[in-house]
């Protein structure tokens, strides 16, 4: 049976739901930003100001410089996860299969669905004018046989109604589109795609041969080649069939020293690895995000090169993520750690098998301090590193 998926983008999530409440917005370019702060970054911009080069991730004052009239908007988290829980509320109903991606991205597995909602199209076409009728969003759909190209056919759409892309014409759908909407290809990558090679489309890049790929790209050669031809067999995951373990905290304070993010962050992981041990999961994937002072928020990811439920072997890991992740001169103000991806009992267990005893030891060792906190309360004994936990205001716990 071919795939249907579909992809709903309400494009500027954060300004949409603004102009919900005020209509007076709509038209105008319009930034939400941290207010009385010109270097506050840019977090989500209006059409119409993207039409003037203002763009996410610039500092508001380079964005006023360039659009004069721009509007800034203070972030209102609360305000988009209401308007996010809305939307989720009516696309849920559609197929018990479908996967928030970020808020405005939605995909829906309308794959033997037919005999409830019809044809996919039709399907798309209604989804599309009841979020425009019961919570007044705009937004464009794109349907195809997989989630890359209905995502990137929502985004070519670029307006309210949908695009279709049937099956067996992925290729040709890629083929003339410039290469920055290729998922995946980095700005060091398109720069070389562009100036040095005066490649600009997604065709051009498919007709290159393997070993030109594999100059370019490495051994993401591959990737990129299916990505070019419309090739993508994610499937779509639903919250309930992608179990996670996570955990996060909201620190009193804007907070930039690193040694003490890296205590939080190791109480973070063990809040996890306690709940790993718990339910026997061992992740194959962990991540993490970082929220500043000013609201910018930065997510890393990383496959695990261990499979372990024991934080002495998860910490060294998100140290480094964190290392990656953490590249601003600007306070830190929240922080969550994941994993997902578990391993089956016969995955790779210690990336040091010949150091068995140091590890027994260190197992015993979180297995005692565990029956302490049973017993005692999580702040009765601690690492001398980690800060207690009603330091933190709390850490938040998901399973």
């Amino acid at each position: 049976m071919e795939r249907q998926i579909i992809h709903l983008h309400i494009p500027a999530f954060a300004v949409a739901v603004e102009e919900v409440c005020r209509p007076g917005l709509k038209g105008r370019p319009v930034a939400v930003a941290v207010p009385r702060s010109d270097r506050a970054p840019v977090l989500c911009v209006s059409q119409e100001a993207r039409r003037q080069g203002v763009f996410k991730g610039m500092p508001f004052m380079a964005a006023r410089k360039r659009c004069p009239d721009l509007l800034r908007l203070p972030p209102n988290p609360d305000l988009v996860d209401r308007a996010w829980q809305a939307l989720t509320g009516i696309t849920g109903r559609y197929t018990p299969l479908w996967e928030p991606f970020r808020p405005g991205h939605v995909y829906l597995d309308m794959t033997g669905t037919g005999r409830l909602w019809g044809r996919a199209r039709d399907a798309g076409q209604r989804l599309e004018r009841e979020v425009r009728t019961r919570i007044r969003l705009a937004g464009s759909v794109g349907l195809a046989g997989n989630k890359m190209i209905s995502s990137i056919a929502s985004r070519v759409q670029g307006r309210p109604g949908l695009l279709d892309v049937h099956h067996g014409l992925e290729a040709a759908f890629m083929a003339p589109l410039p290469v920055d909407m290729v998922p995946g290809i980095g700005p060091v990558r398109r720069k070389i795609l562009l100036e040095e090679l005066r490649i600009r489309l997604a065709g051009e890049l498919a007709s290159l041969d393997d070993g030109s790929l594999r100059l370019i790209f490495g051994g993401r050669a591959h990737v990129i080649r299916q990505r070019v031809l419309g090739i993508d067999p994610t499937p779509v995951r639903s919250e309930a069939a992608r179990p996670v373990v996570s955990a996060g905290v909201s620190l009193p304070g804007d907070e930039n020293d690193d040694d003490r993010l890296l205590g939080v962050l190791a109480r973070l992981v063990e809040a996890c690895a306690a709940r790993l041990r718990e339910k026997a999961l061992r992740p194959r994937r962990a991540g993490l995000m970082i929220r500043y002072g000013d609201l910018e928020e930065v997510h890393r990811q990383m496959k695990l090169p261990v499979y372990s439920w024991w934080e002495f072997e998860l910490n060294p890991w998100m140290a480094q993520l964190f290392r990656k992740a953490a590249s601003r001169r600007v306070g830190i103000r929240a922080m969550r750690v994941w994993f997902r991806d578990f391993a089956p009992e016969s995955g790779q267990l210690s990336l040091f098998p010949e150091a068995a005893p140091q590890k027994e030891k260190a197992c015993d060792l979180v297995r005692a301090l565990e029956r302490i906190r049973g017993r005692y309360g999580a702040d009765a004994v601690r690492r001398a590193r980690l800060p207690l936990q009603g330091d933190l205001g709390g850490v938040r716990e998901g399973a």
